[in-house]
Formats: C-alpha cells, sequence, structure tokens
C-alpha cells in the first residue's frame, strides 16, 4: 500500500507539472495575440528560451536555495519514492519559470535578448527561491516571527503572492527602467494605440492559461491525500467572478474580457484553499475590477509602457489575493480558518517589497553593464527580423 500510496503521489505532482508547463504555451500565446505582428516570433521564443534557462538554473542552484535540497547524488536516491522528489522539482519548477514569463509580457517588443536570458538565471535560481523558501520552508524564521506577532503564519496555498505579486512588481521595475516603446507617448501629448496583433491567440493563450490554472491550485496540495475539490471549485468561481466584471467594466473589449479570468485566478491562488466559493467569487470580482482600472490608469495617465499589464494582472492582483486570503478565509465570512489579516498584510507586502528591489537590482545593474532595450532602427523594424531573422509571417521569395 505504501508503494501505490508513494506511485499515486508522484503521478498526481507530475500531472500537476505537465499542467502547469502547458500554461507556458498560455503566456507565449496571450502575449503573441497582443504584441504587434513584428515581434511575435520575439514572444514565442523568449518563453521557450526563458523555460530552459529557468530549468537549468533552478535545478542547479534555485531548489537548493528555496529547499536546501541537491540533486548532485546518485540516481538510486534520485529514483527513491518513485522519484517523488523529482517530480516535486519539476512542479515547482513550472512555478518558478512564471516569473521570466510574467516579465517578459510587460518589457515586450523592445527588449534585448541576451540581458532577458541573464535576468532569468538571476531571478529563478537566487530572488525568487530566497521568498519562495521564506514562506512554504520556513527559512530564516520569518514564518515563525509573523506567527509570534499576529497568532498565524502568512498563507499563500498556490502562490498568488510568492509566485504572481513577485513576478509582477519585478516586472514593473523592469519595465520602468526600459522605459516606453518609441512612439507609444507623443511629445503632444498624445497616445499612439498599438492594438493586439491577433484577438484569437490572445484568447487561445488565456484558456490554455486558465486550464492549466487548475493543476497549478489544485496539485498545490502535492499528496493526493491532501487533494481539495474546494480548491477547484474556488479558483472556478473567482475565474468567473472576474470574467464578469472585467467584461461590464471594459465595455465588452475582448482584452479585458479574456485578461478577467486570469485576474481572478491570480487572487484566489492564496486562498483556494480555505475560502467559501462564494467569497472566491467576490475575490475574482474585485481582482477584475483592479486590472480594468489599473490598466487604464497604468497606460493612460501615468505612461507606463506596460505592454501586457502585468503590474495590475499579476503585480496588484496578486497582492490583492494575498490581503483577500486573511478576509475571506476567516470563519466569520464562511472560511476554515486559520488565518489572520494582520500576517497577510506583513507577507504580501515583504513580497512586494523584495521583488520591488530584486527587480530593481537586476535590471538595474545589466541597464548600467549590456544595455536592456534594442537600438531605435531594430526596434522599429520589429525584435523579429532584429533578433531572430525571421517574421511570423515571411513573404514568399520572389524565386519559390
Amino acid at each position: 500500500m505504501d508503494t501505490t500510496a508513494q506511485g499515486t503521489d508522484a503521478l498526481f505532482i507530475l500531472l500537476g507539472a505537465i499542467m502547469v508547463l502547458a500554461m507556458h504555451a498560455g503566456f507565449a500565446f496571450l502575449e503573441l495575440g497582443t504584441v504587434r505582428k513584428k515581434n511575435q516570433v520575439n514572444a514565442l521564443v523568449k518563453i521557450l528560451v526563458d523555460f530552459a534557462v529557468s530549468t537549468i538554473a533552478y535545478f542547479f542552484i534555485g531548489y537548493a536555495v528555496a529547499y536546501g535540497t541537491s540533486f548532485m547524488v546518485g540516481a538510486e536516491s534520485l529514483a527513491a519514492k518513485n522519484g517523488y522528489e523529482l517530480v516535486k522539482f519539476f512542479f515547482l519548477l513550472t512555478f518558478a519559470a512564471a516569473i521570466p514569463a510574467i516579465v517578459s509580457g510587460g518589457i515586450a517588443e523592445r527588449a534585448r535578448f541576451a540581458p532577458q536570458l541573464i535576468a532569468t538565471a538571476v531571478l529563478v535560481g537566487l530572488v525568487y527561491p530566497l521568498f519562495e523558501g521564506v514562506v512554504w520552508n520556513q527559512r530564516f524564521g520569518i514564518q515563525a516571527w509573523i506567527k509570534a506577532a499576529t497568532g498565524a503564519e502568512f498563507h499563500d496555498f498556490a502562490g498568488s503572492v510568492v509566485v504572481h505579486a513577485v513576478g509582477g512588481w519585478i516586472g514593473l521595475a523592469a519595465v520602468l527602467l526600459l522605459g516606453a516603446r518609441a512612439g507609444r507617448y507623443r511629445r503632444d501629448g498624445n497616445i499612439s494605440a498599438h492594438p493586439p496583433s491577433s484577438i484569437p491567440f490572445l484568447a487561445l493563450g488565456a484558456w490554455i492559461l486558465a486550464v492549466g490554472w487548475f493543476g497549478f491550485n489544485v496539485m498545490s496540495a502535492q499528496t493526493v491525500a491532501k487533494l481539495s475539490g474546494l480548491v477547484a471549485v474556488n479558483s472556478l468561481m473567482a475565474m468567473a467572478g472576474g470574467t464578469l466584471v472585467a467584461t461590464l467594466m471594459g465595455k465588452n473589449d475582448p482584452g479585458f474580457a479574456y485578461n478577467g479570468p486570469l485576474a481572478g485566478l491570480v487572487a484566489v491562488c492564496a486562498g483556494s484553499d480555505v475560502m467559501h466559493p462564494a467569497g472566491a467569487l467576490v475575490v475574482g470580482g474585485v481582482a477584475g475590477a483592479i486590472f480594468v482600472v489599473m490598466f487604464t490608469l497604468t497606460q493612460n495617465r501615468w505612461k507606463i509602457d506596460d505592454v501586457l499589464g502585468v503590474w495590475p494582472l499579476h503585480g496588484l492582483c496578486g497582492a490583492w489575493g494575498g490581503v483577500a486570503c486573511g478576509i475571506f478565509g476567516s470563519t466569520a465570512l464562511g472560511g476554515l480558518g486559520g488565518v489572520s489579516l494582520a500576517a497577510q498584510v506583513i507577507g504580501t507586502v515583504l513580497g512586494v517589497a523584495w521583488a520591488l528591489a530584486g527587480g530593481f537590482v537586476v535590471y538595474g545593474l545589466l541597464k548600467l553593464t549590456m544595455g536592456l532595450r534594442l537600438t531605435a532602427e531594430e526596434e522599429h523594424e520589429g525584435a523579429d527580423l532584429s533578433i531572430h531573422k525571421i517574421g511570423a509571417t515571411p513573404d514568399r521569395d520572389a524565386s519559390w
């Protein structure tokens, strides 16, 4: 029976890893559909190569930083318990690799390729795992301190703060250091519209992400014994709430409609295991509103050229999810309890501060040493031809 349970747990978390791996295709197509046609190839290549770099950085450095486990031992040890520790690494790697995938959407259309890959290695190998270890592995005694001060640890079941807020606030730092796309904000005060190049691809990316998110959230239990249908239905309700509010407030704009479910899912990650489904619906709805309002303010009033809106979507909705867990996870609002609003606020603020500091240090150093963005000529030509020497839909040669 022990062998069967071990095999079942390994299969369970492996399926979760595969579902979250598929989400990276969602990141790619969401970015591809949003950027202009001359940058579509770059969107696809960045997500794939970033994932490969993330795999190496997390295997050799990041996982050890977060959990103190090294894989530089014999294969016999790694194969123990049906290789459960290895597939757990695979599952958590897909979370870690979401950090550069999130950042990628913010810095699209004008970022150089090599500096972003270096940033990916540092973020996934060091910056992200340090906070991951604090929240999910009791590193540095910070969770014990929060519990002593508030009566409960900081609770983030599936990464509203650990993954999404951290990725979104790192992305904000990168966007601010990079600057706006050429011609986006004109000297006369007007804004040059850059509409999505492909609504169907944008929608495909959002759907892939939404489906994969049920692996992201549900499989965060990590063993079959801890599996909870509550997590699945809370994710579903938050997704619905985010969709409806974003569609309504966004006046039926498909960009808002398809980012709405993602906003809801970002926000529900932290408390999906402790909220009542009605509470999850409210959390998702509020997240949908946050995205529409803050994306509009960011782009139009503050003139921060965050192409996919990764700061409103992941940074702000993730922070809202961290705080919302302390509100809607309480027994007074139908939740399971065991959470503290004060602890959630402290943990969320720590995550935001760490991400901002890490983002400014990593991208700031790269800007000083290598430079972050394409030249004006390269940006005008497009990242596809400048970096990859081919467009998404190359014209046939005259002598075909």
